[in-house]
């Protein structure tokens, strides 16, 4: 599994503690424990190949001008989300870095070739049965 080695300067990602939604105690309205992690694709330190390989994903977290933004909202203290939201940017990467191997057409086997050929015949020959002669 062939993969681009690539690098994160933490210092190229940008965080914002926002409030998190749904429901939730007397604290809810007093403290932001969500995170808004914003990540400049095209400005990064990343390669060109892996840069062009994320903006080519599709993903809905990626804005038209390049930028990936990522809420955490799922755990109750602010470091934690950060945690999660660096966590899923690494994913994202990983996902887009992460290049497949090209398939290689290969001949079938003469084994399979024998079991279409008798699968041909024997349909060829139900066929021919069923025919049969008009009254």
């Amino acid at each position: 599994m062939p993969a681009i080695a690539y690098h994160l300067n933490p210092q190229e990602l940008g965080f914002s503690a926002i409030r998190a939604q749904g429901a939730g105690g007397q604290n809810v309205n007093k403290v932001s424990n969500a995170v808004m992690l914003r990540f400049d694709v095209r400005a990064s330190s990343l390669p060109d190949a892996l840069k062009a390989r994320v903006l080519a994903l599709g993903d809905q977290r990626i804005s038209r001008e390049g930028v990936v933004v990522i809420k955490a909202q799922e755990h109750r203290s602010l470091p934690m989300n950060r945690d999660a939201a660096v966590q899923r940017l690494l994913e994202l990467l990983d996902q887009a870095a992460h290049i497949p191997a090209t398939r290689r057409a290969t001949r079938p086997t003469r084994g399979s070739v024998e079991r279409r050929l008798q699968s041909k015949a024997r349909d060829a020959k139900v066929k021919v049965l069923r025919r049969g002669t008009p009254i």
